[in-house]
Formats: C-alpha cells, structure tokens, sequence
C-alpha cells in the first residue's frame, strides 16, 4: 500500500486484513491512521524506498498522491507486480457486495458514517469504509458479516464509477477538484453517468430540486428518492447542513432495510457525536480558549461551518486559521473562498498544501489575505504552520474559539495548542 496513511487507504489495508491479506505499506510521514494501523500489526514503513516492496507481494495499490516515477511502484513494475489504484482496487473488493456508495461535493463523510452506524445498530453487520476516523468505530473502518459494503466514493478523476452501487447517494454537488473538471458542466456529467450505472432495482438517493442534480435524474433507470423532507430527530452535530446528511442517510437505510423502524434509526442519528476533524472540539487552551478542527476546504463548507460555529457561540470571537488546499482550487475559488469567512472576527491563512501540485504564479496565501482585508476583515498569512501556531497562542483568551480549518495537516497546530 503506497500512500497507505491515507484515510481511505488506511481503511481498505484494515479490509485486506480482515479478509486475511498480509498487508504492508508506505507514507511520507506519521499520522494518526498510520499510528493506527500499527496499533493493528501492520508494518508501515515511514519514508519511501524500493527496499519496502517485498518480492512476493501479490500486488500494489498506490493513492491518488503517488505518481508512475515513484520508486516503489518503479520497483513493483521491475518485478511484475500488478499494480490498482484506491478505487481500482475498492471497484475489486465490492464486487459481488450489496454498496452504497455515497458521494457529493460536501458532507459525504458525515453521510457514510451515518449510515454505516445506522446498520451496525440495526443488526446488519455492513463493512464500511469511510473518508474518517469515526471515535464509536474506533477506525475508519468496520469488518462485517453481511455483503453490505458502505463506501465513501470520490468523483475525482472519476474515481467513483469504478464502483457498481446498489444504492447511490449523491449529497449535493458544486463545482469542485477543478484540477480535473474544467468546469461544474463536466463535474456532474460524471455524477450522471454513476448515476446511469445503476441497475433498475436500484435507487438514487439525492436532493431531486438542486439545479445541479435535476438532469441527473432522468439519466438513471434507477428509483428515484429525495431526501430533502425525510424527518430526523435532533442530532449532537451542528447545523443544517449536518440535518441535510442525517435525512440522506436515513433515506438511504430506509430504501435496502424496510425492516428497520424508525425508532431504531433515529435513535442511531441522536447518538452519534461526529467524526474526526468534523467540527471536532478538542478542548481548550491554557487560557481558556475553544479549540476546533475542521476539514472544510471548499468556499460553501467554509461558510456553513463558521455560520454553524456563529449561532453556537454567539459571543465568541471566532479566530479562523485557514489551510488553502491545492493551488488550483484557491485560484478557480478564490472569489467563493474572500466571500466564505463573514462569520469570523478574524483569517489567518497558513501557506497553500499543494498536495499533488506545482505551484501556480500569483496563487498564494498573501493574496487571499490582501483580499479579506481589502474587505475589511482581520486578515493576515503566514510562512509556515509553526508562525500559525505561535499567533494563535497569542491571540489565546476565555472569550474566543480557535478554530482550525483545511484539507491538510492544520490539525496538527490545534493538538498543539492544547500542550501547555
């Protein structure tokens, strides 16, 4: 596994495992699910050499972040190693399975999550795979009995129409990974065709009146269900857009499981408190400040997180330390991402991650910051992640939450800020 510290290699090493696969793999650097799967007993080597791939390894997955002159996958195509890409390899596993694949530009995670808990507590023993660590979970993921495969499915490079769900769940959609879809024209073209994927006792579980989602659904043979008015009880998570994931995922049981009531699956919803760096309060400071982490990256998710945070800590003052993501996201969003942080007092920006990019000319941190504050808006950025962590020490007090934010590996300053 190459790149196996990623949040959903890490979950499909844990299947391998459980299906009873030696299983060793590589990343960058330690993480929390590289800790994890060690806790596990799988050899995870920390750095990247041709000396990790064993000689009698069946084959080789690498993530999206690993590319063809990698040394490891060059020494797996020395050795005539197959070799799948994550979703190559999740299309394999599934096959044969009851999916329910959940996609969408936003609250997937939250979704998968949901439901995976909703048909552990309803006795059906799925196997999920999903985009966090779930603390009820433990992990990110959980081994079944049953042939119900719960899987977060990405629309990146097309990856989710490597699967061949039963019932997809498509939360919402916004034009987004802009490095691949030129356009939002092209992005839900490739939702269409999962769509149009599935087989005819089937069911396409999605917001049938968002504008971009109505030409989706004529394309499928599929059923069709809205989950926009399904009822929910109320949830330990905030905001409305978290209501929106519950009714998606109850609709989702609901279409496959008849059989369970909705007392059971309400009283699934009403229990569960969230999952890693979802709005996650990690505690407070020295001084008594709120800590958060929160993986929003795209301009909407930013706005509904803080608008969220807002109307729970209504006389907070709301310090936000942003971790752009991708240098083409920040620049195809950059008007969306000026226009995201109304409800914070105050943006600090760390420098872009570029994950699987080059830098592009004129697309930095600066400039979103000279954008916010040509606005009005507290704003500054900074070189590194450490000048972050020590600003927002500064800033620490009782009357304010400091709140972590990004795609990349931000919440490493908010457990910092919880060391005295």
């Amino acid at each position: 596994m190459i790149g196996i510290g990623g949040i959903g290699m890490s979950a499909l090493t844990q299947l391998y495992v459980h299906n009873g696969f030696s299983v060793t793999g590589s990343d960058r650097e330690v993480s929390p699910t590289t800790e994890l799967l060690e806790r596990k007993g799988v050899q995870v080597h920390i750095g990247q050499s041709s000396d990790n791939v064993p000689q009698d390894t069946d084959v080789v997955v690498y993530s999206d972040a690993v590319w063809e002159d990698n040394v490891e996958r060059i020494r797996a195509k020395e050795l005539g190693i197959r070799e799948l890409s994550y979703f190559e390899a999740l299309g394999e596993v599934s096959k044969g399975k009851r999916t329910i694949a959940i996609t969408g530009t936003h609250g997937k995670t939250t979704t998968t999550a949901l439901i995976a808990k909703i048909l552990k507590d309803g006795g059906k023993s799925p196997t999920a795979i999903v985009g966090s660590i779930v603390p009820e979970f433990g992990s990110n993921f959980i081994s079944g009995e049953s042939d119900i495969f719960v899987v977060e499915a990405c629309e990146y490079k097309d990856h989710l129409l490597k699967l061949s769900p039963t019932v997809l769940v498509i939360t919402n959609i916004e034009w987004d990974h802009t490095d691949w879809f030129p356009t939002l024209e092209a992005e839900v073209e490739t939702f269409a065709k999962s769509a149009e994927k599935l087989p005819e006792d089937g069911a396409l579980v999605t917001d049938i009146g968002s504008k971009n989602i109505v030409s989706i659904i004529s394309r499928t043979k599929a059923k069709v269900v809205s989950y926009v008015e399904e009822s929910v009880p109320e949830l330990q998570l905030i905001g409305e857009f978290n209501r929106m994931n519950a009714r998606a995922a109850k609709s989702a049981v609901k279409i496959l499981f008849p059989d369970i009531s909705d007392t059971t699956i309400n009283r699934s919803i009403s229990e569960f408190t969230g999952t890693w760096r979802r709005f996650e309060i990690k505690g407070e400071t020295k001084e008594g400040a709120i800590v958060i982490d929160d993986y929003a990256h795209h301009p909407s998710a930013i706005e509904a997180t803080l608008e969220a945070a807002r109307a729970k800590y209504p006389n907070k003052k709301i310090v936000v330390a942003f971790h752009p993501h991708l240098y083409s996201r920040t620049r195809d969003l950059m008007d969306g991402f000026v226009n995201a942080f109304s409800d914070a007092d105050e943006v600090i920006f760390a420098p872009i991650y570029p994950a699987r990019e080059e830098p592009i000319e004129g697309v930095t941190s600066e400039v979103l910051a000279e954008k916010l504050s040509a606005l009005g808006k507290n704003s500054k950025a900074f070189k590194s992640l450490d000048e972050v962590e020590v600003y927002l020490r500064s800033v620490s007090s009782s009357d304010s939450i400091l709140m972590t934010m990004g795609a990349g590996d931000i919440y490493k300053v908010a457990d910092l800020l919880l060391l005295s």
